[in-house]
């Protein structure tokens, strides 16, 4: 399983709309450029964004996207999955499970295991802790001067 730049824009650019105040729109030209992401690739990825629920769009003048919640309440999971479908990583975990090994199956346990890990993951981790993240990571190195050594007192020599 792999996510695709689809996956991978579609977080970017609701990042892009979650540093803005709650509300206030952007315009996909100025999402594409500023995440450089092709504008035509992303209208479709937001479109898509819009039917799962997560954006919204207005058209006109002063319309654009925006989130319909708070980034607090958008995971990467739920991105991820409004554009990629369903992370599954086995067929055992399909609707219709086509694999001949069901219910005996050690590798079927593993890759459930697995699964399940990296969407807890996701779903942990929402909008507003990875824009905090990147902000943290950007934020220029504030490195502590070393700390002085304290000089020792001399002591007074005897006549």
């Amino acid at each position: 399983m792999q996510i695709t730049r689809a996956g991978e824009y579609g977080v970017l650019g609701l990042m892009n709309l979650a540093r803005r105040a709650p509300g206030r729109m952007a315009m996909i030209e100025e999402v594409s450029r500023t995440e450089k992401i092709p504008r035509s690739f992303l209208a479709k990825i937001f479109q898509e964004l819009v039917k799962a629920g997560l954006v919204r769009s207005n058209r006109g003048a002063g319309g654009g996207f925006t989130l319909t919640r708070r980034p607090s309440q958008i995971t990467v999971l739920d991105i991820i999955e409004a554009i990629e479908g369903r992370i599954i990583f086995q067929r055992c975990k399909l609707e219709k499970p086509d694999c001949e090994h069901m219910g005996g199956c050690a590798l079927c346990g593993l890759f459930s295991q697995a699964q399940d890990g990296v969407k807890d993951v996701l779903a942990r981790t929402t909008l507003r802790a990875l824009v905090n993240q990147q902000k943290r990571m950007a934020a220029p190195s504030r490195r502590a001067a070393p700390p002085r050594r304290a000089r020792r007192p001399r002591l007074a020599r005897s006549p």
